[in-house]
């Protein structure tokens, strides 16, 4: 892989793991617009970097954060950090069951469905709005509150659909506060990536190329950068509620792709 090529996937990861725009989604208009051949493909290894350095970037943002949850968790003490846990616990489970039991069917999603991915980015873009328009609350995530935003997460498997804007819009949408909403969606996605390296580990499909090395690197360092640089930033775009912005541009370009699929 040419090192321009990592750093290009590896700001696109970091940016597009925490923006809402959906990364799969804008993967899939790129090959279409590029061509396949032209898109520059990732190895297995190469993604598991990637996920590793936004995984992290997300670690080192919210580190406070977490060295409190754990440490209130050592406690042994049904209290607000145990909880807290317990909640992104219940998040998971419709993406693992998802994961695990329509991995394939999902795959085939994949194949440059621009269609899909249009409509799927107009879903994208009214969730949006709709959660810029909602009234400020000082409500925390409740135990049904995660459960629901984790079905979110899971429907945001789809190509198109934003992750981080389909869990918080969802949050805010069941009257959480915002800020609470996005820290509650960046936590709550921070389990599963390291679940699915761990899969991917242990899978054996892994392969290394010492040659490969140095791209690597800078893809992890790429997306590390570009990770701490969206997360904070979306943070607080969702505590001035600007996400109409990226509503905007999510129907801007569901509305192109469509069209472009139509008109071939």
């Amino acid at each position: 892989m040419e090192i321009i090529d990592a750093i290009i996937l590896g700001i696109i990861q970091g940016l597009t793991e925490f923006l809402p725009v959906s990364s799969s989604g804008h993967l899939e208009l790129g090959k279409a617009i590029l061509g396949d051949h032209s898109v520059p493909e990732e190895s297995l290894l190469f993604t598991v970097v990637l996920h590793f350095a936004t995984a992290l970037s997300t670690i080192v943002v919210f580190r406070k954060d977490i060295l409190s949850l754990i440490k209130g968790a050592l406690k042994f003490e049904w209290n607000e950090d145990l909880q807290f846990i317990t909640k992104i616990a219940v998040s998971m489970i419709p993406a693992v069951i998802v994961g695990l039991f329509f991995e394939k069917q999902l795959e085939s999603l994949f194949g440059g469905n621009i269609l899909l991915v249009g409509c799927m980015l107009i879903v994208t873009a009214i969730l949006l709005y709709l959660a810029d328009k909602a009234k400020d609350t000082d409500k925390n995530v409740t135990f049904k509150n995660a459960f629901i935003i984790g079905i979110s997460q899971a429907i945001a498997m789809l190509p198109g659909i934003s992750r981080s804007g389909a869990t918080i819009s969802t949050s805010v949408l069941l009257g959480n506060d915002k800020t609470k909403a996005a820290r509650f969606s960046f936590l709550m996605v921070v389990p599963l990536i390291f679940g699915k390296i761990a899969k991917d580990l242990l899978s054996g499909d892994l392969t290394y190329d010492s040659g490969n090395f140095t791209a690597l690197s800078i893809g992890f360092v790429a997306a590390f950068i570009a990770g701490l640089f969206a997360c904070t930033w979306m943070i607080s775009l969702v505590k001035k509620s600007k996400l109409s912005y990226f509503a905007i541009y999510c129907l801007i370009v569901g509305v192109i792709a469509i069209t472009f699929t139509l008109l071939n």
